[in-house]
């Protein structure tokens, strides 16, 4: 299948494709004589892999390693695993500081009187140098 019917076939658009495949990512595609790339059901695969860890947020760095791990059939879950957990972590920080950046804007939100005054906590606190 050409690029276009891949990129259906996967979810991953065409240009995301060239992209995974310019950054090894992704095994460069087959050619046909006149240029075109092909794909098989082994990169749709692939692809659906890239798009799956790519919802749960994955970095390109640590996809390119789970695929390292999924296409080793030596590999220790513990690897998995770890990577996994690493992942965990730094979403909880990023709950964390989202958390905290809601509940400040909250708080200001709260202290804004939000009439037809000219003051405004929120932009008064967007405008202190730290």
């Amino acid at each position: 299948m050409n690029i276009g019917q891949a990129a259906l076939a996967s979810g991953v658009t065409a240009k995301m494709i060239r992209y995974y495949e310019s950054i090894g990512l992704l095994p460069a595609a087959a050619r046909t004589d006149s240029g075109y790339r092909v794909y098989g059901e082994k990169e749709l695969h692939v692809l659906r892999f890239i798009r799956r860890a790519r919802k749960l947020g994955f970095s390109l760095e640590r996809i390119a390693d789970l695929l390292s791990l999924w296409r080793d059939d030596g590999r220790a879950s513990s690897d998995v695993k770890r990577i996994a957990l690493a992942h965990v972590a730094e979403l909880d920080e990023r709950i964390r500081e989202l958390t905290e950046m809601r509940d400040t804007l909250a708080s200001l939100a709260d202290c804004c009187h939000g009439d037809d005054r000219p003051d405004c906590p929120i932009l008064q606190t967007l405008a202190v140098d730290v």
